[in-house]
């Protein structure tokens, strides 16, 4: 119904089940069209439940046409907000850049490449994880890149003929179909070269001087090469990019996780508009998504003698302090003392 409330509580509801579909998973991509009911709503919560986990969520959106309404995208941009909070990557891509391309294809072909677009930018992140290449990319290196990042931009470039190579590359970085299409200042980069076995060094290190010089002089840049013969004569350049410093909006609290608050929607959206106005006068509550603050856990006197080495005098206090991140790391045989 194009409500992002319903789509929200309807992921809450479902959230052990997502869990359970979502446990032991390393990488999860989620995936969904913003500005309706079920991506916009439904897309933090899953994202939080996966970094709940430890994966590392890549989120894979798009906005939708101008001519959908300025209601639509109005939820779609507060969507894409609430979502960033909740995964270590998003890219963005706007359905309005198809006319960019093509502004004679049919409606059905433009929804279609909206989706095609959309599946690419998964593919080629996963191909750098399970495709081996003579130069390799592993999980590791993804991870590297994207955890905790905020705002990501990924390109790929497929050219041929003699200069094809940095004609890749330039495609590569200048995406017509991508949000904030440029690698300009990125401090993380990712470059996979894919070509036949006639792909010559010389080649190569041309394409990467064109990624190199558009990203930040500091930037950390992991190089992977595979050897295709498929391609023919053509090379494929795949190039993801993050970390653009404060001018974009990135996730907060990175590169820890910081999940949704799964609790209802509409319940806390009524208390914050119930609640009391401040002296300086009445405000006007925005509703997003609040943050989940994780308990501090008290460790008993007797633990502490253990811990710290001096004897503790009967009826000691435990003192917690939220800032302390060291309480939440207490030992199991501690926890098990305690609740024995």
């Amino acid at each position: 119904g194009a409500n992002p409330e319903m789509g929200r509580q309807a992921a809450t509801e479902s959230r052990e089940d997502i869990a359970r579909l979502l446990e032991g998973a390393d990488m999860v991509f989620v995936t969904a069209g913003m500005g309706g009911g079920t991506g916009t709503g439904a897309a933090p919560v899953i994202a939080s439940l996966a970094s709940e986990i430890g994966a590392l969520t890549i989120a894979v959106v798009t906005k939708p046409f101008v001519f959908e309404g300025g209601r639509r995208m109005k939820q779609a941009d507060r969507g894409l907000s609430e979502l960033r909070q909740a995964v270590d990557s998003v890219i963005t891509i706007p359905n309005e850049r198809l006319l960019s391309v093509n502004r004679g294809v049919s409606l059905l072909d433009a929804f279609a490449e909206a989706d095609d677009v959309l599946r690419q930018a998964i593919q080629g992140i996963s191909d750098l994880i399970l495709v081996p290449g003579l130069i390799n990319l592993d999980f590791a290196d993804v991870k590297t890149i994207m955890s905790g990042m905020g705002v990501a931009v990924m390109g790929t470039g497929v050219a041929d003929g003699p200069e094809r190579a940095v004609t890749a590359a330039q495609r590569a970085v200048s995406s017509p179909l991508l949000e904030d299409a440029s690698i300009q200042g990125a401090r993380g980069v990712i470059i996979n070269i894919t070509g036949g076995s006639d792909m010559s060094i010389g080649e190569v290190s041309d394409a990467s001087q064109v990624i190199h010089k558009a990203a930040h002089e500091d930037a950390n840049i992991i190089f992977g090469a595979v050897v295709d013969d498929s391609l023919g004569d053509r090379v494929k350049i795949t190039v993801i990019a993050t970390g653009f410093g404060s001018g974009r909006e990135g996730r907060a609290g990175a590169p820890g996780h910081t999940p949704v608050d799964l609790q209802n929607y509409s319940s806390w959206y009524r208390q914050s508009h119930q609640a009391p106005a401040s002296e300086g006068g009445p405000t006007t509550a925005t509703p997003s998504i609040p943050v989940r603050r994780r308990s501090v856990i008290a460790v008993p006197a007797q633990a502490r003698a253990v811990v710290g080495g001096t004897p503790a005098q009967p009826g000691d206090a435990a003192p917690t302090d939220p800032d302390d991140t060291n309480s939440f790391d207490v030992p199991a045989f501690l926890r098990r003392q305690r609740e024995g």
